[in-house]
């Protein structure tokens, strides 16, 4: 356990996302507002480097804001299977073979 006390993990709070086109997003300078397509009852995702990892709910106590963890993200089963590599569209690797999709 010692070995990853000093492991840095970056974590992220997904509160929202917006699509717009890129002139919209050039034009905006200090003060503006973006509407995200979410409401503040939504759940929020938490990453860990890039990786979903839970979701959550937003909790503001005075003003402090923090994030209250409800929901733990399993890893996929392609994941946690031996002999499968990892990554969007997994296929299973092949003792001297040759993987075609």
């Amino acid at each position: 356990m010692a070995v990853l006390e000093d492991l840095k993990v970056d974590l992220t709070v997904v509160l929202g996302r917006s699509h717009m086109p890129l002139h919209m997003l050039l034009r905006m300078g200090r003060g503006a507002v973006i509407e995200l397509e979410s409401t503040e009852t939504d759940m929020v995702e938490i990453l860990a480097n890039d990786h979903p990892i839970a979701r959550g709910q937003i909790v503001v106590t005075g003003n402090r804001i923090s994030v209250e963890i409800t929901e733990l993200i399993r890893k996929a089963e392609a994941v946690r299977l031996p002999g499968v590599t990892i990554g969007e569209g997994a296929v299973p690797v092949l003792e001297g073979g040759v993987n075609f999709l």
